[in-house]
C-alpha cells in the first residue's frame, strides 16, 4: 500500500514535471519531500490501524466475558424463579 502510494506520487510528479523543458534539483527535492511525507503518513496510519485492531480485539474479549456473566446470571435467576414458584405451589397445597 505504502509503495503503491509513493509510486503514484512519483509518477504524477514526473508527468507534471515532464511538461516543463527543464527539471530543477529543487523540483526533484520537493517531489522527494512529498514522497517521504506520504510514506511517513502511511506508516503512521498503519500504526494507528494496528492500535485500533488491538483495542477492538480487547473489547471483543471483554464483551464475550460480559455476555457469559449475563448468561450465568440469567440462568441463576431462572433457577431461583422456578424454586420460588415450587415453594409457592407447595404452600398452596397445605
Amino acid at each position: 500500500m505504502q509503495k503503491k502510494f509513493i509510486t503514484s506520487v512519483l509518477i504524477v510528479s514526473a508527468l507534471m514535471l515532464g511538461g516543463c523543458a527543464t527539471v530543477s534539483k529543487e523540483d526533484l527535492a520537493e517531489v522527494r519531500s512529498l514522497a517521504e511525507k506520504a510514506a511517513a503518513d502511511a506508516s503512521e496510519a498503519k500504526t494507528m490501524a494496528a492500535d485500533a485492531q488491538s483495542t477492538a480485539a480487547a473489547a471483543k474479549t471483554e464483551a464475550a466475558a460480559a455476555k457469559a456473566a449475563a448468561d450465568a446470571a440469567n440462568r441463576k435467576s431462572e433457577e431461583t424463579e422456578a424454586k420460588i414458584d415450587r415453594m409457592f405451589k407447595k404452600s398452596m397445597y397445605k
